[in-house]
């Protein structure tokens, strides 16, 4: 019976979790939010707008928003191991208690962290934007910004920090196993931890984005599939030093080009 009660969680979960990146890339491919303005060519023919320039307080909000959807769209397939491993053992330690609710909460968690990273990425928007440094796209349109995103992102790959939280995205079961709390609050408090270590990992790679453009779809979906492949790749391949050394090349690359 608990086995038979662990699959169908485990489906409720994962249709869950898949209903919800739908949603957000089907956002992103919508366009995300923008307001009416000059229309550019981005994915497959679609139209794509280009940001406003007067920041008023709904436009910052819609940026946020974007920011946020974006970071679950990007992040929630990767993350994805770990939250149906906690409905596993959630279930285990509660028999025959329905332990869906909690394990939405550790997802919600998961979530709150990004929303937070959202929050910073929209400031750092609006300030480069004031500066004249993002184009229509939402892509750097200084070469020396662009190279230092590269080269910089490139060497956190190499950080012990990154190393560190990069670890506990990879080994699920060690993170569940050595931060386990139980409750709801335990789920929200596991949610945002295991959102922080994902935080400390993939933030320099999500900051790439104002190098390709916020808003070009191909770059959004390149990222995330990185992202997706970093952490689920054997530790021995070494992928992010790999991808590392090639980002501080295209960086230096950058700069010799100007």
């Amino acid at each position: 019976m608990l086995e038979s009660l662990i699959k169908r969680d485990r489906v409720v979960v994962l249709g869950g979790l898949t209903l919800v990146i739908i949603l957000a890339w089907a956002y992103i491919l919508a366009g995300a939010g923008m307001e009416m303005g000059a229309s550019m060519p981005a994915l497959d023919g679609m139209k794509v707008m280009a940001p406003s320039a007067s920041w008023t307080p709904g436009y910052a909000l819609l940026m946020f928003v974007m920011w946020w959807v974006m970071m679950v769209a990007m992040m929630l397939p990767s993350a994805a191991p770990m939250i149906l491993l906690f409905a596993t053992v959630n279930k285990g330690a509660a028999g025959t208690t329905p332990a869906g609710v909690p394990t939405f909460i550790f997802a919600a968690g998961y979530v709150l962290v990004w929303g937070f990273f959202s929050l910073v990425a929209t400031y750092v928007q609006w300030l480069l934007t004031s500066n004249m440094l993002l184009d229509g796209m939402m892509q750097s349109s200084s070469q020396i910004l662009g190279a230092t995103l590269l080269i910089s992102a490139g060497a956190y790959q190499f950080l012990p920090i990154k190393d560190a939280c990069l670890r506990h995205c990879q080994t699920p079961i060690q993170f569940v196993m050595g931060h386990w709390m139980p409750g709801r609050s335990g789920a929200m408090k596991m949610g945002l931890l295991h959102g922080l270590f994902c935080l400390g990992c993939c933030w320099f790679l999500m900051a790439l984005l104002f190098f390709g453009g916020v808003m070009n779809a191909i770059w959004i979906a390149g990222l995330a599939l990185y992202v997706l492949v970093e952490k689920l790749a054997p530790p021995e391949l070494h992928i992010s030093k790999l991808a590392g050394g090639a980002l501080v090349i295209w960086g230096v690359a950058t700069i010799w080009a100007t």
